[in-house]
């Protein structure tokens, strides 16, 4: 309407489907919204200038479309887990959950000092000055 276009029902609906399939392989590009409304617009036959009004709002609207995609994952991923009985609530309530200290690594210190000595053999060369 600001731009003084106005679309009809099939509009819409093109809208909607063309925004729906477009976000499936793009959910976890960040700044991609831009160019997915380009798109939308350009194929309803819209101004892509109208892409200016929502410039400014476009990276925190970005932030917001990550949340919802995270939870939505997280979501869906312990439905799946009750569902198949790998759910753990211990686990789940645990805050702690997941972090590994360096004693949970097992890193072998002669490895370690194979990789350090390579690379004090090879040192970074240092930028003129």
């Amino acid at each position: 309407m600001s731009t003084g276009s106005s679309l009809g029902i099939a509009g819409y609906l093109t809208v909607i489907a063309m925004a729906v399939l477009a976000s499936v392989g793009t959910a976890g590009v960040p700044g991609v919204g831009l160019v997915m409304l380009t798109m939308v617009l350009n194929q309803v036959g819209l101004p892509i200038e109208g892409i200016a009004l929502i410039l400014g709002v476009d990276r925190l609207m970005d932030m917001i479309r990550t949340a919802v995609n995270i939870t939505g994952d997280a979501v869906v991923s312990t439905i799946v887990a009750k569902l198949e009985g790998e759910f753990d609530p211990a686990v789940f309530a645990d805050p702690n959950a997941g972090i590994e200290s360096e004693r949970d690594l097992q890193i072998d210190p002669e490895a370690e000092e194979r990789l350090a000595g390579a690379v004090r053999q090879h040192p970074r060369p240092q930028p003129a000055e």
